[in-house]
């Protein structure tokens, strides 16, 4: 291993309900096939959030574990057999690998695998890849691509994959419910790929940024459990992960049209569906999670040709020490993401 890599190291863990230790952990040294990253920023997000707020989540850690996923990093050692980087290349690295062999795998619906695995502990200094995720789910960080930007890959490739379940062959109107920040990922995507979009929130600020980012118009709904909106769009898409928003995004879709379930609910959440719209107005009501290879090299190659667009949506920037402060920020919706730099 270089000898410019310490043998201990800082990490983060997500120890419990609204607990995080910052630990120091032994740095061991990459195996056949495996990387050691050391981690050049990564950001904070809408499931970071909730996953330190319910202290786990049923897919993606186990607690205490180590906590963040979207990364990016330069290769500071390598294991044996490693072919396709070298030390010092720089990646952005998926918090997620498939097998490549299981039926969902074979039929491009790796997000679907039967043993997909995760990977977390992106708030560190440094972080181990296993072999699976150095031959599937790393990429080559563009030269066009700034560090503080390219941790955005990972929520960018969901909104990917939502398109990609969209399957959009001609401009629409479409609405998007909830103006977080994977809320605004989807009007700015959406916008630059040419539909008409609104944005719908309850937080002026956030729909202010969704114009600069493309939206035509912007809905401030009103009341804490409220999201009363005009029945007007062709496609729908609930990024609040609320069954309040589901409900309300079937409700906002015309005859014909299409809502994407994007925002994921909590785990014992049920949707009350109106039966009447579902059947006589032919909705399509479509589920989506997560991202697949297609969708994160997509998302990687969309940053790296516009990535002034994108940095609109990082409001801040924190150490390590700073990371509790900023999910208490987004709590507050004082801040969309933030960048954390080791």
């Amino acid at each position: 291993m270089s000898r410019s890599v310490p043998e201990v190291a800082r990490q983060l863990w997500l120890a419990g309900p609204e607990q995080l230790e910052l630990r120091d952990v032994a740095i061991e040294p990459p195996g056949p096939g495996e990387i050691l990253l050391a981690i050049e920023s990564a950001t904070t997000c809408g499931t970071d959030l909730k996953v330190f707020l319910r202290g786990g989540h049923p897919r993606m850690l186990e607690v205490p574990g180590p906590f963040g996923h979207e990364m990016t990093g330069r290769v500071a050692a390598r294991g044996m057999g490693v072919e396709r980087f070298s030390e010092g290349d720089t990646l952005v690295v998926a918090n997620s690998a498939s097998c490549g062999s299981c039926p969902p795998c074979v039929s491009a619906r790796e997000n679907l695998c039967a043993n997909l695995q995760y990977l977390n502990g992106a708030f560190a200094d440094y972080l181990l890849l296993p072999e699976r995720f150095v031959t599937r789910s790393s990429y080559r960080r563009p030269p066009t691509l700034p560090i503080r930007i390219a941790s955005l890959a990972e929520p960018l490739a969901c909104v990917e994959h939502g398109l990609e379940r969209l399957n959009l062959a001609s401009r629409t109107s479409a609405l998007v419910v909830g103006a977080g920040s994977l809320g605004l990922f989807f009007v700015a995507v959406l916008a630059e790929d040419g539909h008409a979009v609104t944005a719908a929130d309850r937080h002026p600020q956030r729909l202010a940024v969704a114009r600069g980012l493309g939206a035509g118009d912007a809905i401030r709904v009103g009341g804490e459990r409220s999201f009363a909106l005009p029945r007007a769009f062709d496609v729908t898409i609930d990024a609040t992960g609320t069954v309040d928003g589901w409900s309300s995004a079937v409700a906002a879709t015309l005859p014909g049209g299409t809502v994407l379930f994007f925002g994921g609910c909590p785990p014992d959440s049920v949707l009350p569906l109106p039966t009447f719209p579902a059947h006589y107005d032919e909705l399509a009501l479509l589920g989506c999670y997560h991202h697949t290879p297609r969708s994160f090299a997509r998302a990687v190659a969309r940053l790296a040709a516009s990535p002034d667009r994108y940095a609109t949506l990082i409001t801040d920037s924190c150490g390590l020490v700073g990371v509790e402060a900023a999910l208490r920020a987004m709590q507050d919706r004082r801040a969309l993401k933030v960048a954390v730099r080791p």
